[in-house]
């Protein structure tokens, strides 16, 4: 078969156009069809129609266990965890249709794990000189931005893990480089500005929430003791009047009304 001969989905029997095909190990597939497809399974071209097939139909039935997720639980601002407590199910999306969108819908006991990592890129910053040409700092001054990443394991025929970014892309935060990281989180390197030092500590504090939900998750599965219900928030305590040291960002803080720190917001009590 030659290079420009027509193809055919083997799924659909539709024409494929020129950019249209999505290869399979030993067949060809439309990208329509391709489109219902798991958004988190990466290994079509190491597929055989066989399992295309089989993934498409469960990918069918999924419509019916969406009709019937009923939110319980709703964590993140772009992509988001959702939890069924009722049903014991869960969801990641970024779709405000589920209908529409078809996210996987996953039992708790599917859930094996979750991990957190902050992948820090710098950009040098520069000066004119008297020609107007840029020239490095001396000594030499940098930018740092984040990017949070949350990934689930899961136990799923069709993929391995849920991995993707809690704040939705690198947050921009200047030249003070952050060091609040609990110990739930892994930093990838490659000065923070305070105007973004909130963004994240939000994302920070937000990242551990989807791990403690997925512990929550894999606990309520193995039916152990005092998981029967979702993780609580701490009853409202006196707060500290003293200064403490906050263990996020390390200033030095009175905690206000609500027993958070004044600089970064996170709850120390």
């Amino acid at each position: 078969m030659g290079l420009f001969d027509k193809k055919y989905c083997d799924f659909c029997g539709g024409k494929i156009g020129l950019l249209g095909n999505r290869k399979l190990e030993d067949g060809n597939m439309c990208k329509e069809c391709a489109s219902k497809l798991s958004p988190w399974f990466s290994e079509r071209r190491h597929s055989t129609k066989a399992e295309i097939a089989e993934q498409l139909a469960y990918r069918e039935e999924n419509k019916n266990a969406v009709r019937n997720f009923t939110t319980t639980r709703s964590i993140g601002n772009y992509m988001k965890l959702l939890l069924d407590e009722n049903h014991q199910k869960f969801i990641v999306t970024s779709a405000s249709n589920l209908e529409k969108a078809n996210p996987d819908v996953l039992d708790f006991s599917q859930a094996a794990g979750c991990s957190l990592e902050i992948k820090e890129s710098r950009t040098e910053l520069k000066t004119k000189d008297k020609e107007g040409h840029f020239i490095s700092y001396n000594p030499p001054r940098y930018e740092y931005s984040y990017n949070f990443f949350a990934r689930i394991d899961v136990n799923s025929p069709y993929f391995d893990d849920i991995n993707y970014s809690i704040s939705n892309g690198y947050i921009k935060v200047g030249e003070r480089p952050m060091t609040g990281v609990q110990s739930n989180w892994r930093v990838s390197s490659s000065f923070i500005g305070i105007n973004n030092e909130n963004k994240y500590y939000e994302n920070l504090n937000l990242g551990n929430e989807i791990k403690e939900a997925v512990d929550f998750m894999m606990r309520t599965a193995r039916g152990e003791a005092g998981a029967g219900t979702a993780p609580a928030q701490p009853a409202a305590e006196e707060p500290q009047r003293g200064p403490v040291t906050c263990p996020y960002c390390g200033a030095t803080t009175t905690p206000d009304a609500n027993g958070c720190c004044e600089y970064c917001g996170s709850k120390l009590i």
